[in-house]
């Protein structure tokens, strides 16, 4: 069990409570990003519907039985998956991988197959119908699921690996379809409406064993829905398992974390950071310096340092008081897609108000102008993620949003 969890002691305790019939039917999983959480949970996920009869080889990787081949694929009927996150640098770093072993015929040529899949099913998992079902978006995402769909079904690990020509068309198929669901749809708060569906959903009876509800970033969820979460909680279903995961525990709500057992994950240390990436990506981890996230990021069409560097020069234009062109920097972003740049830009002007400049202009009244901005920046933010704006219209606001935060500071 948990074969491909490394270096968290949360398996030996997982693995531990499964066998003595000891594991609660709600649990949370505690820990930094890119620690594993939800390499866990899906791992979980599928022991807890292995079928089979051999208790020493129950839960392994390698079994065979139909529920654990289903679930390798992330294709199983059981498992629902919801809550916020960025996908697309996953699926851009297995691409890599796999297209590299089907160049080269390596030896884990499967492994980065199963990679893939997962990979994009992880994002595509989000958008179950039902979940959505009754939402007006369905009818929109449903042709971007149903072409991913069709596209992973070519490369059903039943059958050979398409031809190197024919592997790269699917894979460019995926990641058009992939990026576009998740720059469109992908929500940075749960919607109450998939809890409630989600609690439905896991009271009705099933024939193939217990079903499993995981809630990624379970912190980011608004009160309404965490209010509905709590009542499941309160009295759950006698054959579901909740699964919740965040990298701020402190953040969940208090009477939510009554209610779940916490099973803790640590921050790897970057020699062990170094070794996941060569033993999932097969690549070199240098090109992270050895951190999971960085190595990630080395996949954007834009690296996080130019990124960073264009929110400076875009704040400065605020501070130097001059017009610049917004539609010149989303360019030079390559319009934030994925959207994940996005949030390195926001964040790089976060960073750049920061300043000695600006600390002397402010004159003791840092605090106050950090907040608004701060507010200023997540309002933006919304307006894409939320709200669906083009990034230039909600760049121009918050132009002149923070120009003017600026301005009845300074005088």
């Amino acid at each position: 069990m948990f074969e491909n969890l490394l270096y968290q002691d949360a398996a030996s305790l997982l693995t531990l409570d499964i066998k003595n019939k000891t594991l609660p039917s709600s649990i949370l999983l505690s820990g930094p990003q890119s620690s594993g959480k939800l390499t866990c949970a899906l791992e979980l996920a599928r022991v807890l519907s292995c079928t089979e009869p051999l208790p020493e080889k129950k839960g392994n990787w390698l079994c065979n039985c139909p529920s654990c081949r289903k679930q390798k694929e992330l294709a199983g009927t059981n498992v629902i998956l919801a809550g916020p996150r960025d996908c697309s640098l996953e699926i851009l770093a297995a691409t890599r991988t796999l297209l590299d072993a089907g160049a080269n015929n390596y030896s884990y040529l499967p492994a980065a197959r199963y990679l893939y899949i997962r990979s994009v099913r992880k994002l595509v998992l989000r958008f179950s119908p039902v979940l959505w079902e009754g939402d007006d978006k369905l009818s929109k995402l449903s042709p971007l699921v149903e072409e991913i769909n069709e596209q992973l079904e070519r490369l059903n690990p039943e059958f050979p690996v398409p031809a190197n020509e024919e592997l790269d068309e699917i894979t460019k198929k995926i990641l058009q379809s992939a990026q576009k669901l998740e720059s469109t749809f992908m929500y940075d708060s749960l919607p109450i409406d998939h809890i409630r569906k989600a609690s439905f959903w896991t009271r009705m009876k099933s024939n193939d064993g217990k079903k499993v509800l995981i809630i990624e970033n379970a912190d980011k969820m608004n009160e309404s829905c965490r209010n509905a979460l709590l009542k499941i909680l309160e009295e759950p279903p006698e054959d579901a398992v909740f699964i919740l995961t965040t990298a701020s525990r402190g953040a969940v709500m208090p009477t939510i974390l009554s209610r779940v057992r916490t099973y803790s994950f640590v921050e790897r240390t970057q020699n062990q950071q170094r070794e996941v990436i060569e033993r999932v990506f097969h690549d070199n981890a240098d090109k992270g310096n050895g951190q999971i996230q960085e190595y990630l990021q080395t996949f954007l069409p834009v690296s996080p340092k130019n990124i960073k560097s264009t929110a400076e020069f875009f704040y400065n234009g605020i501070r130097e008081n001059k017009l610049i062109q917004i539609s010149e920097i989303v360019k030079k972003c390559e319009d934030f897609e994925p959207r994940t740049m996005f949030k390195i830009f926001l964040q790089g002007i976060l960073e750049a108000q920061k300043s000695p400049v600006d600390k002397d202009e402010n004159s003791g009244r840092n605090a106050e102008v950090e907040i608004k901005n701060i507010q200023a920046v997540r309002q933006c933010f919304n307006n894409v993620s939320v709200y669906n704006q083009k990034p230039v219209a909600a760049l121009e606001k918050l132009y002149r949003d923070l120009a003017g935060i600026r301005k009845a500071n300074l005088f």
